[in-house]
């Protein structure tokens, strides 16, 4: 239940009848003149306990007149909103740099364009990048070969097929590159060089059979001739001879201390030779390292490539390493140098429009002196980025409606969207702001650049019963003028004892008026402080009558 207090003014008194004071005198003398200090300084203090008491019963008591306004309550449309100002910006810009220097080989593009992500825009020179690319592969093959090379020679192979004859290192060894390690020979064939008068050997040739006649044996075996030389030499006697070689199967027992001669059908040699083996090699090592392992025994047969010693060691192991980091370097090298070349062809960026081109087909850029190529704007949304205090970033979230107005378009509203609020905050003297993203997608005359004012829409409610804010005193109770408190036309307030308190329950606002949810009623009168009624205009926005 609620109460009310009515305030009424005190009965007038009847006036008394005056009495006659008594009469005072002041005492002569330096007596007289102390009671005159005494005198005016009570006066003073009670002057000054009669102003404290005055207006200790007015600021008490009731409100004096000229100090409330009337005001009605009426329906209007409440707009809650968080305001700021801000600049408009494109919701993306790029401001093109060249990463290389060269010639502008093309330019395919003019101001205005509109260029979709990846389209090509500049084409430079690229002759020196393509040069460093062709250093750089030849430096890798070179570093890989190096690699390749020593990991290779780390396997001592035997370079034919034959029989070890003799191993010339063993484990724990340290060899260096020409340090012999085998010997393998091939016996199992062998050759004979023998010279033919030059008028015989014209009349042999490769593949014709042979009988080769060994020396001191006389035995004879059977032979293929596998080359016949087209050279005359001198031979014993003066006579005009050619070499024709022979190859025979070795039995066993033949090695080259045997000599021998043969006969090609019936013609006969014109002098002996000497075996030869198929082969005989020294096999030495073609790397430093310490031998790590041998895989071969005297009398072992090889073939071409077969393993004899393995070579490691920590040096060795280094060495590998050292070039195995050689080539990682000359592949980055390549790598850079290949992505290098791709930097003198510049693409778009982002879609969007060309608002400038500083550079054309011919001329030409440096990389560090050059500014901006071109300037892309992505003109699909235009952006705002809006400080919030922290006392208002509680009423915000992403989505609602912002009504936006710009001094350079007089009397158009602007629509558009929180998109993100960051909780990033920046504290200035103690006092912390956010930033708010505000998107506008239809934005008209609107040009990046522009400096716009934006109320962010937090809560609206339509015709809703509301008063003056300012109207409203502490405990949620506003004084309502009573009969004959106000001026016959209601404009001004003619008594102000006459009033009540009256409780009422609030709903929203919009700063300067309120929403009253109940305890008054469409048309009552309520008083406003007439300071606070003049100054009222500086709410977030002003609040329409209902249906105005």
């Amino acid at each position: 239940m609620e109460t009310t207090q009515v305030l009424t003014p005190e009965a007038p008194q009847a006036p008394k009848e005056k009495k006659k004071l008594p009469s005072f005198h002041l005492p002569k003398g330096k007596k007289g003149k102390k009671w005159a200090r005494r005198i005016v300084i009570l006066a003073v203090v009670a002057l000054g306990a009669y102003w404290f008491v005055g207006r200790s019963g007015q600021s008490a008591g009731l409100p004096a007149m000229g100090q409330y306004a009337p005001d009605t309550v009426q329906r209007r449309d409440l707009t809650s909103a968080v305001s700021g100002t801000g600049t408009v910006t494109p919701i993306e810009s790029y401001y093109l740099k060249p990463l290389v220097t060269g010639e502008v080989l093309e330019a395919p593009f003019e101001v205005g364009d509109r260029v979709e992500k990846g389209q090509l825009l500049y084409r430079l020179d690229a002759k020196d990048a393509e040069m460093s690319i062709q250093q750089a592969e030849l430096a890798l093959r070179q570093a890989q070969k190096s690699y390749d090379d020593l990991a290779s020679n780390l396997t001592v192979r035997a370079g034919g097929a034959g029989v070890v004859q003799n191993v010339l290192v063993q484990r724990g060894d340290l060899v260096s590159p020409g340090t012999p390690i085998a010997e393998v020979a091939d016996t199992s064939a062998l050759t004979v060089t023998l010279p033919f008068h030059s008028a015989d050997a014209q009349r042999l040739y490769a593949g014709q059979s042979a009988q080769v006649t060994v020396a001191g044996t006389l035995e004879t075996l059977p032979g293929t001739v596998e080359s016949v030389s087209t050279a005359d030499l001198v031979g014993t006697g003066g006579a005009l001879v050619r070499q024709v070689k022979i190859r025979v199967s070795n039995p066993g027992a033949l090695t080259a201390a045997n000599s021998a001669t043969a006969a090609v059908g019936d013609i006969a040699c014109a002098g002996s030779g000497n075996f030869q083996e198929a082969l005989r090699q020294t096999v030495v090592a073609q790397a430093s390292g310490e031998v790590t392992g041998v895989s071969v025994t005297a009398g072992s047969a090889v073939t071409a490539g077969s393993t004899l010693v393995s070579l490691g060691g920590t040096a060795a192991q280094s060495s590998l390493e050292d070039l195995s980091i050689a080539v990682e370097n000359a592949r980055l090298s390549l790598q850079r140098a290949q992505d290098a070349l791709e930097n003198y062809t510049i693409t778009a960026p982002i879609s969007g429009t060309v608002i400038e081109k500083n550079v054309k087909a011919g001329d030409n850029v440096n990389n560090i002196e050059a500014g901006a190529l071109a300037v892309i704007y992505d003109l699909s949304y235009l952006k705002l980025e809006m400080n919030i205090s922290e006392l208002d970033l509680s009423k915000l979230q992403s989505g609602q409606l912002v009504e936006i107005t710009a001094d350079a378009i007089p009397g158009e509203v602007f629509e558009g969207r929180v998109d993100r609020v960051s909780i990033n905050g920046t504290t200035t003297n103690g006092f912390t702001t956010y930033p708010a993203t505000i998107l506008l997608e239809d934005y008209g005359g609107l040009n990046p650049g522009m400096n716009v004012s934006a109320d962010i829409v937090v809560e609206r409610v339509e015709s809703a019963l509301s008063i003056p804010a300012a109207a409203v005193q502490r405990g949620d109770t506003v004084l309502v003028p009573l009969e004959g408190c106000l001026s016959p036309d209601g404009a001004s307030v003619l008594d102000p004892t006459k009033t009540e308190e009256r409780a009422v329950t609030l709903g929203g606002g919009d700063g300067e008026y309120v929403e009253i949810t109940s305890g008054l009623n469409e048309g009552d009168a309520v008083l406003v402080p007439a300071q606070a009624q003049g100054g009222m205009g500086g709410g977030v926005m002003a609040a329409a009558p209902a249906g105005g």
